[in-house]
Formats: structure tokens, sequence, C-alpha cells
């Protein structure tokens, strides 16, 4: 299990240390999640110390919600997820209780892990690294055996006697302090907090299984196995070198000479030793996880050197395709949209005879006349398609355009489908407060936080709300407003719930 690097340590761990000085352990009781006498933590106890975990991470500057990427990682994520439940891995029971989420973070280093309750993260860093959507697959799956294998809650209960509020805070301490040692050995100066901090890493049986299933379920998703090999190669290769930090991954799946040779043996069963065929569609999506991870003006200008370099003129078209977007959306952020037009032109005739490929050429140049001012592109797009990017992109557009009326009827339909969208919950209550609708503009921010498991915030939006629908009166919204008073008693028993673990 690898941990986030999360800026988070700037603020978490010193409410943490006070926490931990301020109170003695105490016994467990019986408001306290219960956890398994024996052997695993419960299904539900588990999914809830995640999204206590999942509930800080959305809140940490590293996180970011970006739709294309997310789109990809999601495209790549649900085939495994299929698979899993196909191969029996995936039980009944947490299929349905756990999460199943991949949270992104921009960080630049090379990082995945696996929390309780189905909460999966993954850094940009990681992307940055893979040369086909196989080893990216690669990662995913691994990451997602061992939660189906349930390594975390049996890890979890060889501290069975701690408070689950204590273990929550251990691993956020861990995922807060992996780029900073002298934070960890803060958190873990204790004894109790040491041990369950020697407990995050996974045994290497626990590694063993992780790969073993995990290559079984990315082959039946579909995947080149050869994924899983050249990952491991390219993670043996850093582990040669001077661990300085941004190898979090490396340190807690250490690339042992006999995971790898497994690696490499299972490939050869399978029978599917074949060069990997250029992908441009993710040799784009490694360019935006680059350009977003690395942001500063130093960074950005050498991704615009380098595309308007020479060096490119004999390089196959993934890497122009790469080159190229990486360039462009570098050219955008850096406030120069003449040659962010340009060099999104020259991508666009690159990649015009894929249809894949040039739909991510067309959201990039929105993208780029958007931030430019200009949404007549964005706006242009298909908001009524099954993508998530053209939604928010084209909503974002709609709504500067002051086209309101013809934003939220889709957006109500996609957070119908998918409650868990805060972003397209944000972007609705926006489309319904430019058309006077305070009351469902007020619910829709209140949704909002809910999908991102801060249920304090959503009641004090729903109290709003309640206040509003009676200043109303008779000439309210009563069917808004019987919808609010719903979800706020069930928002209200989740808090509860929240601060009963506590």
């Amino acid at each position: 299990m690898t941990l986030w690097n999360a800026p988070v340590a700037r603020w978490f761990l010193p409410a943490l240390l006070a926490l931990a000085c301020a109170l003695p352990a105490p016994p467990v009781r019986a408001q306290l999640p219960t956890l398994g006498d024996t052997s695993d933590m419960n299904s539900s106890a588990e999914r809830k110390l995640g999204e206590r975990i999942a509930l800080e991470l959305y809140h940490d500057p590293d996180y970011i919600d970006d739709p294309v990427l997310d789109e990809y990682v999601q495209d790549i994520w649900k085939p495994l997820l299929d698979a899993a439940r196909s191969r029996g891995e995936l039980t009944s029971e947490i299929d349905d209780r756990f999460a199943w989420q991949v949270l992104l973070g921009k960080d630049r280093i090379i990082n995945a892990f696996a929390l309780p309750g189905g909460w999966l993260g993954l850094q940009l860093g990681l992307i940055n690294i893979t040369a086909t959507r196989d080893e990216l697959a690669s990662v995913l799956a691994h990451e997602l055996s061992h939660v189906t294998q349930r390594h975390i809650s049996r890890l979890m209960s060889q501290q069975s006697r701690q408070a689950p509020w204590m273990i929550g805070a251990m691993i956020l301490g861990a995922l807060a302090a992996s780029k900073n040692p002298d934070a960890a050995n803060a958190m873990v100066a204790g004894g109790q907090a040491l041990a369950i901090q020697n407990q995050l890493n996974f045994s290497r049986d626990m590694e063993r299984e992780a790969d073993r299933i995990g290559f079984g379920v990315m082959t039946q998703a579909g995947y080149d196995p050869q994924g899983f090999v050249t990952m491991f190669d390219k993670l043996q290769q850093a582990s040669r070198l001077n661990d300085n930090g941004t190898f979090p991954y490396l340190r807690t799946h250490p690339m042992t000479t006999e995971r790898i040779a497994e690696m490499q043996s299972r490939q050869q069963l399978a029978g599917r030793l074949h060069a990997a065929v250029p992908d441009l569609v993710h040799a784009m999506m490694v360019a935006r996880a680059r350009v977003l991870s690395n942001p500063g003006v130093d960074g950005l200008r050498s991704y615009v050197t380098e595309a308007e370099g020479g060096q490119l003129a004999g390089a196959d078209r993934s890497r122009q395709a790469s080159a190229l977007y990486a360039a462009a959306l570098a050219s955008s952020k850096l406030r120069d949209p003449g040659n962010a037009n340009r060099l999104a032109g020259k991508l666009a005739a690159l990649v015009a005879s894929e249809p894949r490929a040039s739909r991510q050429s067309t959201l990039l140049a929105a993208e780029i006349a958007l931030e430019a001012g200009n949404a007549a592109p964005a706006a242009a797009l298909d908001t009524a398609s099954s993508h998530r990017p053209e939604l928010i992109l084209g909503s974002q557009a709609r709504l500067k355009s002051g086209r309101a009326a013809d934003v939220s009827p889709r957006l109500q339909t996609w957070v119908a489908l998918h409650p868990r969208d805060a972003q397209a919950w944000q972007l609705l209550a926006a489309a319904y407060a430019a058309q006077g609708q305070t009351l469902r503009a007020i619910r829709a921010e209140a949704e909002a936080q809910v999908a991102h498991l801060d249920y304090q915030a959503a009641m004090d939006r729903f109290r709003a709300a309640q206040d509003v629908a009676r200043k109303a009166g008779a000439k309210g919204d009563h069917i808004e407003a019987s919808i609010i008073d719903t979800r706020a008693r069930q928002v209200e028993s989740l808090l509860r719930e929240q601060a009963l673990e506590r």
C-alpha cells in the first residue's frame, strides 16, 4: 500500500499531534465502529474509516478533479472492477458497501495507494512514467487486489484494540508525512503509534497475492500482461537509484527479484508477448498529467521549448502528439493563447485520422479558447453526450455566455445518475443562481459537500435553504422545500454517525 504525499501535513499534523497529546488511549466502547474480533474489520466499519480519510484528502490542496484525466483513469478502472466481479474476487458484500473511487493527486511523485473502504489514490507523477495504458492498468489492478483481498482490514485487525479514529489518524499522518521523515517520526513517537505505523506496509505475502490476483484481473479485463512486466522493470530501475522521496511507491512496494521473475513467467504463460502499440490518447494524457503536476513557469516553458525544437522532426507520432499537447496546454497556462492555438492546430492535424485522439484534441482546443475568454468552442460541445469532459467544459462555457437555462436540465439529469460528482453539483448551483432559483442553488451547493463527504458543511447549506424556504412562505417552492427537508434529515443522520465514531 503506497501513501499520498499530501501537503495535508501543513494543517493536519499540528491538530493531530495536539489530539494525540490531549487524549489518552481510551478503551474501545460500543459507540465506535465494530472491529473484527478475530480477523477482519467488518466491511461497514472499513467503509466508514475510509470515508473519514477520503474527507481529508478531498480537502487537501493536492487533490485534483480534472474531468479529462478522471475520465481516462475511469475508463481503465471500470473494466478492472468488472473483471474482479466476474472472477469472484469482488464479493457482493464489499461491492455494494465500498466506494470504488479513484482520487487523483497532482503531485509529481510516483505514488499510488489503497485505503479502507475501496478508496484508491493515484498521483499524476505515476501516470507520467507510464508508456501505455496497460502499465497504468497494472498498478490499478494491483491496488484493487489489495482491497478485494481485504489486506487493509487484515492488517488493521492486528491492531484491533486501537480505536478506529486513532487508526485513521495514523493513516492520515503517514499520508501527510510521506515526503517529510521528520514529521513521520514525530507522528509515531509513541509505542502504540509506532506499532500502527509499522502495520501500514503490506507484508511480502500480501504483495505477492496482490501481484498474482491483480495480474489475473488485468488480463481478464483485456489489458496486455506485458504492462505488468514493463511497469515492474521501470520501478526496479528506479529502485536502484537513491530514493530522494520521488518514489514513495518503492518504499511500500519493494521491487524484489522474486516478484519480478514471477510476473515475467506469468506473462510468458499468458502467451501475449508483443511490442506495445503506440497509443496517441495515452501519450496525450501523460502530457496533460505532466503539465498539471508541474505548473511552475520554468516547467511550462520547458514543454513549449521541447515542442518547438527540431528534435521532434524524426520522432514517432506518439511522441509528437505528447509534446504538442503539453506545449499547447502549457502555453495556455502561460497566458499565451496565440501560441497555444497554433500548437493545438498542429496537434489536431497530426491526430485527425484517429477519432479518440481527435476528440482529445478538440477538448484541448475548447479548453484553451475558454481560458482565453472565448466560450464559443466549448459551448459548441455536445453536453448531451455521455462524456463528462464535454458536460463540464460545455456547461462552464454556457454559464460564461449567460446561457444558464441551457445548462441546468442536462446537469440535473447527470447528477441524478452521478450523485458523487461534486463539480457537476457546483455548476448546477451556479446555473440555478443565475436563473434566480435560490433555493435550488443552495441545495445543489449542499449536495456538492455531501459528494465530498463533508456532512457538516452540507448541513450548514441545507439549514440555509430551510431558512430561505420559511421566509418564502406560501410563495415558495414547496416540492423543493420538501426535498431539502428529507435530505437534511438523511445527512444529519450521517453527521451523527460521524460524531459517534470520533
